[in-house]
């Protein structure tokens, strides 16, 4: 039976530099492709979030680089909340699919992978 599952991921970048964004946020979603073996067409939707201190670029827009043109995706602040990791993108892909959601492998990368050691990529 198909279920709608949720894909997290979050990785971080050096500054808040467009390319940056762009490329780390590429690198996340590919990591997420590669670790479910997901095609695109069965991503429902995909939610990307930036902490306040990264607004050069839409994470989304990355996604639409990479061939994600038929997804629906929405950016957003995270919370502001003091000691936070910082210039952090995280991502929640709802992703339509037989598999588990035990199953589902999630993606924390860069400085990340402090947020969720056992889902570090």
């Amino acid at each position: 039976m198909t279920a709608v599952r949720g894909i997290r991921g979050a990785t971080t970048v050096d500054a808040n530099e467009a390319a940056q964004i762009a490329a780390a946020t590429k690198e996340l979603l590919e990591t997420i492709t590669r670790l479910n073996a997901l095609d695109p067409r069965d991503v429902a939707s995909v939610w990307f979030t930036v902490t306040p201190d990264l607004d050069a670029e839409f994470p989304a827009r990355a996604a639409r680089d990479i061939g994600w043109s038929d997804v629906p995706l929405i950016c957003g602040r995270e919370i502001p909340v003091p000691g936070a990791l910082e210039r952090c993108i995280r991502v929640l892909v709802h992703w339509n699919t037989d598999r588990a959601q035990a199953d589902v492998r999630h993606a924390f990368l860069r400085a990340a992978r402090a947020l969720r050691p056992e889902w570090g990529a």
